[in-house]
């Protein structure tokens, strides 16, 4: 069944005081600031400006977030983390300064333009997209490998994943994927575990890749990859552009909100520019790379799931109930698809969420982290460092709202 939302604000400024969840804000900034220590490269080419948080995981006492250089190049890290308060922003103190993932040493080279230099050899991390932590308090590390993309795309790393030991904070697998499964323009901005056959060095990872529409499927057990692709993983021109108050650009991105059904035995994605969110078998996917010559189209059990009102970047799965949560950008909030005919409205805020880009249930407490980082003005070059531009926020794990948004 198909549900289509039709959300206002003047509607979600009525009912949001009976539908949505509490929201807290848990750290703010206009520019993201970070805590280099003394000598650490300067390169001439950064601007502050250029520097946009896209994704976020939340451990037990640490807020890892990304930075993928894909407006400039120059800034201080590509990931890094914060330490998780015990009580949300308090809002006469400052935000703390970022400090990189798992050292300055790791990032050391990107950011002074030195990638290619032999004694780097593309060890460390260039511009990460996503990082998820498995049940084995490990966290995976996705790196694009590649600058500027969003402008001129220079790969100067093949994509790599890093698994961390969150214990000791070491590197304890290096994940290389063959060329067979990289295309032109690859891109992976999302990634997902799943965990559901096995767990740790057992388990299979999707990676969504828009630029080059398709999935990814890494099995980590036999440290084999492969990919798979669909007509409905492509954007959809109609959807292409994108506005919010007033600035409007045009992407033609596919996948790149993917995730979990509760039970693991689907995926579901959307194209960044479409407003429809498919499902795919995981069975399918952790079958193996198709045989030569099978048309895309014949890929079995894609679905369509739900019809949003506008385009939306993050999925998500609500531990609480299981439903499919999502971000439409037009909308400056949360909804969530329950599986009834019925979807809900979770949390409205036309200023605090512009853009909100990564959704993540936090792996520890159930709430949903998420973060908005106004990506528009990124696009039109008109960020004000004057203003609040990134949010750190979340929805606590409490009790469902208890009438569903009227559509």
């Amino acid at each position: 069944m198909t549900w289509i939302i039709q959300l206002t604000v003047a509607v979600a400024c009525l009912i949001s005081s009976c539908l949505c969840r509490e929201v807290e804000l848990i750290e703010e900034y206009n520019l993201l600031k970070f805590n280099e220590p003394p000598g650490y490269p300067k390169n001439p080419k950064y601007e502050p400006e250029e520097t946009i948080l896209t994704g976020i995981e939340a451990a037990h006492d640490r807020i890892f977030l990304a930075f993928p250089r894909i407006f400039g190049t120059g800034h201080p890290a590509s990931f890094g983390f914060i330490p998780r308060r015990s009580t949300p922003h308090a809002f006469d103190k400052q935000s703390p300064l970022i400090e990189a993932y798992p050292s300055w040493e790791w990032h050391a080279a990107a950011t002074a333009d030195d990638v290619n230099n032999p004694a780097s050899n593309c060890t460390g991390l260039v511009s990460v997209t996503r990082a998820r932590i498995d049940a084995c308090n490990r966290l995976w590390v996705l790196d694009t490998g590649v600058l500027d993309a969003l402008t001129v795309y220079n790969v100067v790393c093949p994509p790599k994943i890093l698994v961390f030991d969150l214990a000791t904070d070491q590197v304890v697998r290096t994940i290389n994927f063959p060329k067979s499964v990289l295309r032109p323009f690859s891109l992976f901005t999302s990634m997902v575990i799943d965990e559901s056959t096995d767990k740790c060095d057992n388990a299979f990872l999707y990676l969504g890749d828009p630029l080059f529409p398709g999935l990814l499927v890494y099995d980590a057990k036999k440290d084999a990859a492969w990919r798979l692709s669909h007509p409905n993983m492509f954007a959809e021109p109609d959807y292409a552009r994108f506005e919010l108050f007033g600035e409007s650009f045009t992407l033609m991105d596919g996948p790149v909100g993917i995730t979990l059904s509760p039970n693991n035995e689907k995926l579901y994605f959307q194209s960044f520019a479409s407003n429809k969110i498919y499902s795919i078998s995981t069975s399918v996917l952790r079958g193996g790379p198709r045989g030569p010559g099978f048309p895309d189209a014949d890929l079995p059990s894609v679905k369509l799931e739900f019809v949003k009102s506008s385009q939306a970047a993050p999925l998500a799965t609500d531990p609480l109930d299981g439903s499919i949560v999502v971000a439409p950008c037009n909308d400056t909030g949360i909804i969530s698809f329950p599986g009834t005919n019925d979807p809900r409205l979770l949390a409205f805020d036309p200023v605090a969420m512009q853009f909100i880009l990564d959704i993540r249930a936090g792996p520890y407490d159930g709430d949903l982290w998420f973060v908005s980082s106004r990506l528009q003005k990124f696009f039109k070059k008109t960020l004000n460092r004057n203003e609040i531009n990134f949010r750190i926020m979340r929805l606590t794990s409490g009790h469902l709202p208890p009438f569903p948004l009227a559509h």
